[in-house]
């Protein structure tokens, strides 16, 4: 009988902890008309075959590398729980952690994290939506991830620590989402109104929380760098970053 309990607990547990009142987050279902939502799940699909490809060669190479991408995508998951509600916007900023997943993982990867991490989030917390998961997948997952690894990469190339340089890169990708998800937002929805002046008012909308929480995901990006390179050098090796520090440590 333990094993039927713990699942019950495990079940009712995160109900009771919920706080009475809650924040959507991400783009919310029905917010984008069917056209455009169609139009992000069209733009992501080649990103997402291209990570589940890269997630097949490797897993067929090295067994530990579900497990791997399993514990990022959790890390990214609770990240990208964290609402901070956006004055007079009715919606959340929030932490993506999408950055950090493509400097361990590869942009690829982290579109797939990001995927799974989405997907449950719209399913049991109401965060997202199903039909605007490509929206949300696009910004957050491709923008981001890609984000992220380019600029981690192009701070490394110009000499700075493998810590510095993810500071650099979760600042930068948590920005860029924000920034293609007003771009998203104001393409939907502005019908006849010009798009540069919405989508310049949407991403104001979201300056006063999301310049700070983009410091403060640049801090977490490095942080878990630091830690992994510290304490688990045997695990860091089997991520992305190991090949762009050349074996050092």
């Amino acid at each position: 009988m333990k094993h039927p309990a713990l699942l019950l607990l495990s079940v009712c547990l995160p109900v009771v902890l919920l706080p009475s009142s809650s924040f959507a987050m991400h783009i919310s279902e029905g917010i984008l008309p069917f056209s455009w939502a169609a139009v992000w799940f069209a733009a992501s699909a080649p990103f997402l075959a291209l990570g589940l490809r890269s997630l097949t060669r490797r897993s067929a190479h090295d067994l530990s590398s579900k497990p791997l991408v399993g514990m990022v995508a959790a890390v990214v998951f609770v990240i990208s729980c964290m609402p901070v509600p956006v004055p007079t916007a009715g919606t959340c900023s929030h932490p993506c952690g999408t950055g950090l997943a493509a400097i361990l993982l590869g942009p690829a990867m982290g579109v797939v994290v990001a995927a799974v991490a989405l997907l449950i989030q719209a399913l049991f917390l109401s965060h997202g939506g199903l039909s605007t998961w490509g929206a949300n997948l696009f910004a957050m997952g491709v923008v981001g991830s890609f984000t992220g690894f380019i600029v981690f990469r192009g701070v490394r190339a110009c000499g700075a620590g493998p810590v510095a340089a993810a500071f650099v890169a979760g600042l930068l990708a948590d920005w860029a989402t924000y920034a293609t998800t007003a771009m998203i937002l104001a393409a939907g929805i502005r019908g006849t109104s010009p798009f540069w002046p919405l989508a310049g008012k949407i991403a104001l909308a979201f300056v006063p929380t999301q310049l700070p929480l983009g410091i403060i995901e640049g801090v977490i990006t490095a942080g878990m760098v630091s830690l992994l390179r510290k304490k688990r050098p045997d695990l860091l090796a089997r991520t992305a970053l190991a090949g762009v520090d050349g074996g050092k440590r």
